[in-house]
């Protein structure tokens, strides 16, 4: 039985800035330094219909794994992006990530929906832990550290 998790994390910051923070490879990378090293993300920007065959290595230590993920939606006019992901003992990892605009700034919600078998729950766990640790070095980012 799938598992769903969903945060979300406000921002001082205008919707379309911390859009291009949320859908930047060269952000993602910045944001889970130290928890998940990839190789072989693209230099090219995010794209529907994109589909990434990379490997993942959980705190860039235990042996790299090959993950899949394939953007289902990029759609920046709506600041909305889904992602089908996959790999190792996880078979499914929907993740959708919207971007709206505050009185103070902007919101990002994911929402995030995992199978990974009987560790589901753990995966569940892992998702709350790293969605939630991206939320400080996306504030950096964005100026407002």
């Amino acid at each position: 039985m799938p598992a769903t998790v969903t945060l979300t994390h406000d921002y001082a910051a205008p919707a379309d800035r911390l859009w291009d923070v949320a859908t930047d490879w060269a952000c993602l990378k910045t944001a889970m330094k130290g928890l998940v090293a990839y190789e072989g993300l693209p230099d090219a920007p995010l794209a529907e219909g994109q589909r990434i065959e990379t490997r993942v290595s959980l705190f860039g230590l235990l042996p790299a794994f090959d993950y899949v993920m394939e953007i289902l939606r990029f759609d920046p006019a709506e600041h909305v992006v889904q992602s089908h992901e996959y790999g190792g003992a996880v078979t499914r990892w929907d993740h959708t990530l919207t971007v709206s605009p505050t009185p103070e700034g902007s919101r990002l919600s994911d929402e995030i929906v995992i199978e990974a078998g009987p560790m589901t729950w753990a995966y569940a766990l892992w998702a709350k832990f790293i969605y939630r640790r991206r939320h400080k070095p996306r504030l950096e980012m964005l100026g407002l550290n």
